[in-house]
């Protein structure tokens, strides 16, 4: 069974970019953030795996927001681009159905 990856955009304020990322990863299932001004230029990409998700969050981003909040004091607008995987779903057992009983 294979994991679907899928992208999201989202244009977002510089003032509201920090919280909407650490929004993002504390989700769990974000494979990396891709931050871009309007024009489409790649300012900052960061790859997220399971080890970072675990109970080290803050310590381990601290480096990465800090980037993201300088980047967002500088730009007004900008275009946060998220890998989401998917798992998926484990198959589902069919229920049998009772056979129907007739009464002679």
């Amino acid at each position: 069974m294979s994991d679907t990856i899928h992208t999201e955009e989202f244009k977002v304020n510089g003032d509201l970019l920090v919280g909407e990322v650490k929004k993002l990863v504390h989700e769990g299932n974000v494979r990396r953030i891709i931050i871009k001004t309007e024009e489409g230029q790649t300012l900052i990409e960061v790859p997220l795996t399971i080890g970072v998700m675990g109970g080290v969050v803050g310590a381990v981003l601290l480096p990465v927001w800090a980037a993201i909040g300088a980047i967002a004091a500088l730009a007004a607008k900008l275009t946060l681009v998220v890998e989401k995987v998917e798992q998926p779903a484990p198959p589902e057992e069919k229920a049998q159905e009772p056979s129907p009983t007739t009464d002679a």
